[in-house]
């Protein structure tokens, strides 16, 4: 038995380090269909903390330091990444396809009846999109 699907805003808000966290946001947006809701810069401009919508989910966002280098996220096992729910996979797909994106799989329908692609941004994190809908309330 299901529980009905909770209407409160979301719990889960993935973060990401980019070397360039100005040009990521802006990539995002263009090939992704991202919306920025926040950014916070350093008087040099470097963004300090950025929020990006995507539906009712969001990411933050921010420019990689000496503390935390952008390229510890490449230590971790492949099959890894960022599930978004999108209605039109195909037209996502090409939306990101021009403007750039790496794919990883082209649209593809599973045998477990969804149809999905992936695909990587610039600095190498890898974005799945989907029609399934995950539930938290399952």
């Amino acid at each position: 038995m299901s529980k009905e699907p909770d209407a409160s805003p979301p719990t889960l808000f993935p973060y990401l380090s980019y070397r360039d966290a100005a040009a990521a946001l802006t990539w995002l947006a263009e090939a992704f269909g991202f919306t920025k809701t926040v950014v916070f810069s350093d008087p040099a401009g470097t963004v300090m903390h950025a929020e990006m919508s995507f539906g009712n989910g969001a990411i933050m966002v921010g420019t990689a330091t000496v503390d935390q280098p952008a390229e510890s996220h490449r230590n971790v096992p492949a099959e890894h990444g960022i599930y978004v729910h999108v209605a039109d996979v195909d037209a996502h797909y090409q939306r990101a396809l021009a403007a750039g994106a790496h794919i990883v799989f082209p649209p593809e329908d599973t045998e477990w009846g969804t149809r999905r692609y992936r695909a990587l941004d610039p600095e190498g994190y890898e974005w799945s999109f989907g029609n399934y809908r995950p539930s938290p309330n399952a």
